[in-house]
């Protein structure tokens, strides 16, 4: 069975930086790809950031150049580098590993909100 655990939330100021870890355990096979949702209350689920196990890697438009996600070889750990963050990122970050990924990160990217394995969430909160 695959668990995921995330740490590295907190509070930040505008133009602050946080970097997201998420510890997975389980069948490694489960998964081709791994990465990061956000939800804030009221709004659906939106994919973050994803990285397949080949490296290649997509972002969620609003966050391009601000993001950067990284796994190491064993896939047991992967983080998400965040800078420049603004109030509009605050959300509850969640690391999944959907059992389908599609043929790209770019696919990865729009189907990991659905993903199956989650973990509890880490809050981040950026003040102005």
């Amino acid at each position: 069975q695959v668990h995921l655990a995330e740490s590295g939330g907190g509070s930040v100021q505008t133009g602050g930086s946080l970097t997201l870890s998420c510890k997975f355990s389980g069948p490694i096979d489960q998964t081709w790809c791994g990465g990061w949702i956000r939800q804030v209350p009221g709004k659906e689920r939106e994919g973050v950031a994803v990285i397949h196990k080949d490296g290649s890697t997509a972002y969620v438009e609003s966050m391009k150049g601000r993001l950067a996600i990284a796994a190491d070889n064993a896939w047991t750990t992967w983080s998400l580098e965040m800078n420049n963050l603004e109030p509009e990122d605050t959300a509850m970050y969640y690391c999944a590993a959907p059992r389908f990924c599609g043929v790209s990160a770019d696919q990865a990217l729009r189907v990991i909100p659905y993903a199956d394995n989650r973990g509890q969430g880490t809050l981040v909160t950026v003040s102005s």
